[in-house]
């Protein structure tokens, strides 16, 4: 099979698999969903979701979130990794969003990136998940099963991204994003599959004998 071959075998398998998969990270609005996707940095969407569950119950919108203060955000959030940090960025992005944006979250991925503690892959995340703009956010694990796959080589995340974008029809963006952290999740995970073992690895290269090296993020 050839690489357009593979990427509708792809397709086709995760939407059986997957055909409607929800946002891994529990959230109540736009605001809350950049918050939560900034804090997953370095840190499980469980753990994550744990965490905010308490913060987004007392502020959900950027008012709430600046006026609760920064010492009382690291209080709610003090188990994630990088917490101090975090609380500083969700303090300061804030802030900007309500000087700067009328409160709203800007839908131009670039006002995004400016953004304190806000990189291109939470960027990605927001404007394909909130506003529905085709983005292709790429974490460990699409980075990993990417170079499994044979879709990329893993030099940077950056290029990946790129790679799977050339690959993969706009259209499906979004949607194939989560399907493949789901898979990755459950079947090609960093321990339990090397490019051999689940099944998409195998169906795709059922000659393969010996492991992929992959690169990390």
């Amino acid at each position: 099979m050839n690489k357009k071959q593979r990427a509708s075998l792809i397709m086709n398998r995760l939407d059986r698999l997957y055909p409607s998969p929800p946002i891994p990270l529990q959230h109540r609005n736009h605001f809350t969903l950049l918050i939560a996707v900034m804090f997953s940095a370095q840190c499980t969407d469980k753990k994550v979701n744990e965490v905010t569950k308490g913060l987004f119950s007392r502020a959900f919108t950027p008012k709430a979130m600046y006026e609760l203060g920064v010492e009382e955000i690291y209080r709610l959030i003090k188990t994630l990794g990088l917490a101090r940090q975090k609380a500083n960025y969700a303090h300061q992005l804030s802030k900007i969003i309500i000087d700067a944006h009328s409160g709203n979250i800007p839908k131009d991925i670039t006002a995004l990136e400016s953004l304190p503690g806000v990189g291109h892959k939470t960027a990605s995340v927001v404007i394909s998940q909130a506003f529905g703009i085709p983005a292709f956010p790429v974490d460990t694990h699409i980075h990993r099963i990417a170079q499994r796959w044979e879709f990329t080589s893993g030099k940077s995340v950056r290029e990946t991204e790129e790679d799977l974008k050339r690959i993969f029809p706009k259209a499906s963006w979004n949607k194939l994003h989560l399907q493949i952290i789901y898979y990755g999740r459950e079947y090609c995970t960093a321990r339990g599959c090397d490019g051999t073992i689940c099944p998409l690895c195998k169906e795709q290269f059922p000659k393969r004998k010996y492991p992929v090296d992959c690169k990390k993020a």
